[in-house]
């Protein structure tokens, strides 16, 4: 019996447009689909007319217990597309467990590449002109400042992802830690509320604090010292 095949789909980090006309293609023809929060994966689906699809929640609470099933499925003849909320599955996804598991397997995975929040805020920031390190979601507290430590001297950009709630905290950190900088934030990227800020650290500080609250999905790019 020929095994399925395991399809990384990119979709939309905000605006639904951004998707591609090979990821529509896939997803329409595909048995089973992946994804983070079907909810706001049928939207997407309903968005372009994608009906009748089994949809599968697969998440950082479930991937695990959920693997074993993929897998016998896959082996059975069925393909299945794997999707996050937002952007390229497994950056910074559990999605990252199964493609492991797959190729450890020897199981077919293909990639439908899309938007990401990554490149598009490294590309939009002007602060990256080759290399950078991508931190994902940062831990908290004192973890959060250990790790920053470890790359204090580090001569390329840094980028990570933050939570509303807790960018300030971070900011702060990475003043004391790093030193004022230069920084880019990408608050909402690409959808209707999208806020760009590039600045400096002790600046966007200054702005933030002035804020009855800060929301939306937010990532920050940090660049060199400020002189």
């Amino acid at each position: 019996m020929n095994h399925g095949k395991i399809y990384i789909v990119g979709t939309p980090i905000g605006n639904l447009r951004d998707i591609t006309l090979r990821a529509i293609e896939t997803l329409k023809v595909i048995d089973i689909i992946l994804a983070e929060d079907t909810r706001r994966t049928l939207q997407l689906l309903n968005s372009y007319e994608i009906v009748g699809k089994r949809l599968v929640s697969f998440n950082s609470y479930n991937a695990s217990k959920k693997i074993p099933m993929v897998i016998e499925k896959v082996k059975s003849g069925q393909n299945i597309a794997l999707v996050t909320d937002s952007g390229m599955p497994v950056i910074s996804d559990p999605g990252y467990e199964l493609i492991n598991e797959c190729w450890k397997l020897g199981i077919e995975v293909d990639v439908v590449p899309g938007p990401s929040a990554l490149t598009t805020a490294v590309a939009i920031s002007g602060l990256v002109s080759s290399g950078f390190i991508f931190l994902g979601f940062l831990p908290r507290g004192k973890n959060r400042r250990r790790l920053f430590r470890k790359f204090a001297d580090y001569e390329y950009p840094i980028v990570f992802f933050e939570s509303p709630y807790r960018l300030i905290e971070t900011l702060e950190d990475v003043l004391e830690i790093f030193g004022d900088r230069e920084i880019f934030i990408g608050r909402e990227l690409t959808k209707i509320h999208q806020e760009l800020i590039r600045t400096t650290v002790k600046e966007l500080l200054l702005d933030l604090r002035k804020r009855e609250k800060i929301l939306g999905e937010i990532t920050v790019v940090l660049g060199k010292k400020v002189v």
